[in-house]
């Protein structure tokens, strides 16, 4: 039986040290590269990586159309390649989210691309709780108010999106340095935890 122990944001982790940072991306996208069958995809997966979910996305071939297609041609052959894709690798996609879930501790969501054509199969919504003053709460009834959302729940998540839509270079920065710091903490001295 394996001992848990909680993380500072609630969820339940292994006792057992995971790989964190750079380290744990790098050993997780290993294997999947050595677990997703080859012929699955043009080239390793793209895999990203949060403290609840592994999102697993990979290029399919794109489909051979007569030449001069119009757009929306395109479009159609394009989705009906990572429809089948879908149906396809169903099984083998479930047989592999079974193994890496328990190994990882995080839920495994799968998605593919094709030319133009990006679509995610699962991924969790994770709930996030805060506690916001009245001013917040204020913000977010207005876009529910104006119909940009249809809770509070949809306009937080709304409210994020646009910050990670016009903050993403300060975000990549952020993260960056982040795992600068994980990276230098993996490298200093161990504590010997057996004396």
């Amino acid at each position: 039986m394996t001992d848990t122990t909680r993380s500072p944001r609630g969820r339940r982790r292994s006792a057992e040290q995971i790989p964190s940072g750079p380290e744990q991306e790098r050993l997780i996208g290993a294997w999947f590269s050595g677990r997703i069958p080859d012929s699955w995809f043009e080239s390793s997966p793209s895999i990203e990586i949060d403290g609840d979910e592994i999102l697993v996305v990979g290029t399919l071939t794109a489909p051979t159309l007569p030449e001069g297609a119009r757009e929306d041609e395109v479009r159609v052959a394009e989705q009906a390649r990572i429809s089948g894709f879908r149906e396809e690798t169903r099984g083998i996609r479930v047989r592999i989210a079974e193994e890496a879930q328990p190994a990882f501790m995080r839920t495994v969501s799968w998605g593919a691309q094709c030319g133009g054509s990006r679509v995610y199969f699962t991924t969790a919504g994770v709930p996030a709780m805060t506690r916001l003053g009245m001013r917040d709460r204020r913000v977010l009834d207005t876009l529910i108010d104006a119909g940009v959302a249809g809770s509070r729940s949809q306009a937080l998540a709304w409210c994020v999106r646009l910050v990670a839509q016009h903050e993403a270079e300060w975000i990549d920065e952020l993260r960056a340095a982040m795992a600068q710091v994980q990276e230098v903490r993996n490298r200093g001295p161990r504590s010997n935890e057996s004396d």
